[in-house]
Formats: structure tokens, sequence, C-alpha cells
């Protein structure tokens, strides 16, 4: 989502800006909100509610702009539970005010807060690095506040980010949590081995990077070198997106110090009750799930992880299949937490619900982690464009070009922002429909396969270059022929491979490429489909075939690929499923 920061700027580009209206998007969440309310089984409580607004001031004597909700009318001179929430997207002031009004309206306090540099709050816009603090003060404030009875957070994609960041310092002051779209492993939502999610950062640094930037998207994502985008195409300097995109590792100093170090080390210092939702298609799964592993064990002992067929908006993004029982209304889902643990004082069970797309049907565990499942693995055998159960003895090979300027555009990925309709689980082209995209194929399966976890795709391959990216797109292919992914991913040979950056051109290497966990099943009579290629954008940037850092990159060549199958070169696919009973 996007932000208007008080940074002045002028930018004098006159290209039409090609990112999607954050207040188009602001105004349809909000209708849809507004029928979660009513749908929701909370019934008004209070008729009226008075709003206010204030300035509260950090310790640095920085003040942030401040929106308070209170239930009004007969029965009000009491205290209630308060809901807080910290934003930096001054696009959705009306569906914050609608959540002020409904809220009051059954019986909470709702205060939403600027971040510091946003909207009218004082200070400078500096992503992330500043909402430990200002979070910590702002807490610290409502619990002195004698109209407070309790408080709890709630927050969806970066308002759940100001929601991590304080968590673990505000036990005894903040009774619960619900953070949702997003987790603490920033790397993780940043790069998969090398490879950048650019349509979610370069997007959200685009739209959030202090003033109003008018660029072609796609021009901005293809610059190079990609780190000075923002002087030559943005109107000025980002310090915080060029380290971005010049820190590929997860080992970087970058990461390994200061906030996002500490942001990786919160979800262990945890003891409160946390209410962790995610999207099998949302691109922060994988930093959420890091997140939820790594809880400390008084707060995972009565926390809760949701996970359903949703993108980064709460929308099901599932084509084709039957979706009665997708349970995404966000309002339902945080009414319910708080009215256990605000209003009843109760503490929530621990409990894993997710969803296994293709059945429309919820599973529930106490543990993610002690989730019954076996290993299945299929060998590709590229002689007859086949994938199987039973190793193939004699090796194949077979080859494409991988040139830069013509990627493999993203369809049914992880992505947001630019692509809200190409995210999901989606049809897909046919087999080998570019002369750059190879596919194998399974027989009809004779019993469904429930994939409940990882899948990790193993490829032995080769380059003339001194490395390069491979992707890899998993599906289901229905009896008629029509395929739909699973999961998809990317690695590099430098970082993905056993030769790793001692790649040496022309020589063959195993690269593994790993996929994010999902509850997906093939049915019976259906086939199982793997695309093989070496790009995917703009999900993920589109490498230049040049080794090095991919944000300092300044020209790009075509790489010569070569796969191979069979023999000492068995490639494979391995998935987590659930064991047969």
């Amino acid at each position: 989502m996007g932000n208007t920061a008080k940074t002045e700027h002028t930018d004098s580009r006159e290209n039409e800006e090609q990112q999607p209206s954050m207040e188009a998007i602001a105004a349809m969440m909000r209708q849809r909100k507004i029928q979660e309310y009513e749908d929701s089984g909370y019934e008004e409580i209070y008729e009226t509610f008075t709003e206010e607004d204030m300035f509260v001031t950090m310790r640095d004597g920085v003040r942030l702009h401040t929106y308070i909700f209170k239930p009004d009318g007969p029965g009000t001179d009491q205290d209630f539970p308060v809901i807080l929430q910290r934003t930096c997207y001054p696009a959705q002031d009306a569906l914050s005010k609608l959540h002020g009004a409904c809220l009051a309206k059954r019986g909470y306090i709702f205060v939403y807060q600027y971040c510091r540099g946003i909207e009218q709050s004082e200070g400078a816009w500096v992503p992330n690095v500043n909402e430990r603090c200002d979070g910590i003060d702002t807490v610290n404030w409502l619990y002195q506040q004698p109209w407070a009875d309790g408080i709890g957070y709630w927050g969806c994609s970066y308002l759940s980010a100001t929601g991590w960041a304080i968590s673990y310092a505000v036990t005894g002051k903040v009774v619960s949590m619900v953070l949702t779209h997003y987790g603490t492993d920033r790397f993780k939502s940043a790069y998969e081995k090398g490879m950048f999610r650019q349509d979610v950062l370069t997007a959200w640094s685009m739209q959030n990077c202090g003033w109003e930037v008018h660029a072609d998207y796609d021009q901005v994502c293809r610059y190079m070198p990609q780190k000075e985008v923002d002087t030559a195409l943005w109107g000025g300097e980002v310090p915080w997106y060029r380290a971005y995109v010049t820190n590929t590792k997860k080992q970087d100093a970058y990461w390994q110090q200061g906030w996002w170090k500490q942001l990786d080390e919160i979800p262990e210092k945890i003891q409160i009750p946390i209410l962790v939702v995610e999207g099998w298609y949302d691109h922060h799964l994988g930093s959420a799930m890091n997140s939820w592993d790594k809880l400390g064990a008084a707060s995972k002992a009565h926390s809760q992880l949701v996970i359903g067929p949703w993108n980064h908006g709460f929308q099901p993004c599932i084509e084709a299949q039957e979706t009665d029982h997708v349970e995404n209304s966000e309002v339902k889902m945080y009414l319910d937490w708080f009215d256990l643990t605000l209003k009843q004082k109760k503490l929530p069970e621990k409990k894993v619900r997710t969803y296994q797309m293709n059945e429309d049907r919820w599973y529930e565990t106490d543990s993610w982690e002690d989730k019954t499942t076996e290993q299945k693995t299929m060998y590709l055998d590229f002689s007859q464009n086949s994938l199987a159960e039973d190793k193939v003895d004699t090796q194949s090979r077979i080859a494409y070009d991988f040139d830069p300027a013509d990627p493999v555009h993203s369809h049914g990925s992880e992505s947001c922002l630019t692509s809200w309709g190409v995210n999901g689980s989606l049809s897909q082209p046919d087999p080998g429909w570019r002369p750059d995209v190879i596919s194998v194929m399974s027989e009809p399966l004779d019993r469904a396969l429930q994939i409940t976890g990882k899948i990790q795709v193993k490829l032995w391959v080769s380059s003339d270059c001194e490395d390069t990216a491979f992707t890899a797109k998993l599906m289901r292919v229905t009896p008629d022929g029509q395929a739909y992914n699973i999961r998809s991913s990317i690695t590099t040979i430098g970082q993905g491979s056993i030769a790793g950056e001692n790649y040496k051109p022309e020589q063959q290497t195993q690269v593994t490429i790993d996929m994010w966990d999902v509850c997906y099943t093939v049915r019976a009579g259906e086939r199982i489909r793997l695309d093989i290629s070496s790009s995917d954008y703009p999900n993920f940037h589109v490498h230049c075939n040049y080794k090095g850092i991919w944000g300092e990159q300044k020209k790009q060549r075509i790489a010569h690929q070569n796969l191979y199958s069979g023999g000492r070169t068995s490639s494979s696919v391995e998935m987590e499923v659930r064991r047969q009973q």
C-alpha cells in the first residue's frame, strides 16, 4: 500500500503512473469490511461513538497524530478494552475510521496512529526502524489512560509489522495481538537464493519513498544498475531501497545487525498470545512461518496459526475450485480473538488451522511442526517429458536459451501490488508454451496426493554463464488438460547449487529450488506437471546472467541452459505429503 510522507520533493517526470490506485483499493476494502461487520455475529451494543484526535509525544519529543474512537451513550461511563493499530497509509484513512466506528459500537475503544513522518505526525519517514520505540511509547501512554481496560494490538501487512516490532516488549501491558500477512524475517520476504522479489519491494518502495513517483513500472524494474533507479526514474535517492538491492545474502551485515537482526530475533522473546494469520499466496508467508516456528514457549502455548487460500488482501485466489468454506472474514477472526482475550479475559488454546486447497476443507492440529507427513519423490525424464516415481537409468538432456530481454512473465505467484489479478492458483498455459519453458508431466494419479508442507525441486543443470537463474513451477492438471499452479520458486547457481559461487561455465551441477509450505490436493485422475525456466518476472527480478550483486549490474547477456535427467544426474521433485491412514 502507498503512503504520503512529509518530504518536500518535486518529480518532473511526466510518465503516467502505472501503480494501482491505493484509494480505489481502500474503497473496495471498505465496502467489503462493512459487510464483514454485518455478518460477524457481533451486534452493535452502542448506537453512537465519539471520535477525537490528538498528538502523543514520543521519548525524543516527536509527536504522532493519533485518533481515538470511544463508545458513547448510556452505559459508557466505564472502562473499555482497547484495540491499537499503527499505520503508514493515509489512503486507508476512511477504512480506519470505519473500523473505529464499528468497533466502538461493539464495545471497544479503537486507537490508530500514524507513523512518524506520515500524514500529520512529526519527524522524518524512514520505514520500519522507528516502529519499535514509537510503538512502545504509544503502549505506555495507552496503559496510563483511565479509560483503558486491557490493550490488544491488531494489524495487517505493514500495520502488522508495527505490531511485531513491539510484541516482546509490552508484556503485562498488551494482552494479545492479531498479526496478519507479515513476519519478522524480512530477508525471507525480500530474497529467494539471490533473486529479489520485485513485485513486492520495488513496487512498495516506489509507493512509499516519501514523494509521489510517476514512472513506468516495467522500465523501473528493468533499469540497470538497479541501485540507481531512484535518482534516474523516481526523482530522488532512497537509501533504504539501495540497501535492499545490494544486500543479497542473509549473512550480509545489513541483515545481521541493527533493526533487521532485532526483528528476526523477536519471536523467541514473545510471551503474550499471538493470532498469526496468513494466506497461501501471500508474499509474506515464508517470513510469517519462520516467525511462528520461533515463537517463545510461553507465547506459543496460547497462540494460533491460520493459513487460508488467500492473497495479501484476504481474497480467495484459487481458480476453478469450490470455495464454500474459505472463511476469509478478517473482521470475524479478530472479533472472535479479542472477545475471548480482552472481554472474557481468557487464554486461547494453541491451535493450527490450515486450508487444504482443491478439497475446500480445513484441517486443525496442535502443531504445524508435528503434522503427519511422508516424503513423495518423483523423477524427471526429459527424453519422455515425463514425471514418474521410478528413477530413470539413462541420462537425457534438454537445452534452451534464456534471454533476459524477453523474460517469462509471472502468472500465479505470491506477488502483490502490481499483480493483484495474477497471483494465486490460476489457469496456466499449455506445456512448453514458450521455447524457454520446459514441461514434464506425470500419468494420471491412481490416488489423491495431499501435499502438506514443503516442496523441493532438485535439478541437474549447466550453463555457459558464471551465474544464472532457474525456476520451477509445480501444477495439477485436470482430466480435461487444464493446468493450475500449486507452487513456484527460483534459485541462482551461485546461491542454490552444489558448486555455489565457484561455478565454472559448462560445469554440471545440482541446483535446489525451495518452495514454501502449501496444503494442496491433487485428486485421483489428475496429473502433476512441472515447468522449468529461468525467469519469473516481475515476481522476481530478471537475472542478467553475470556473476555479482544484481543491483549493481549494468549489462545482460543470453544464457544457454542445459537440464539433465536420469543416471547420475537424476533430477527430482520432493514433496511433503499427508501420510495415508
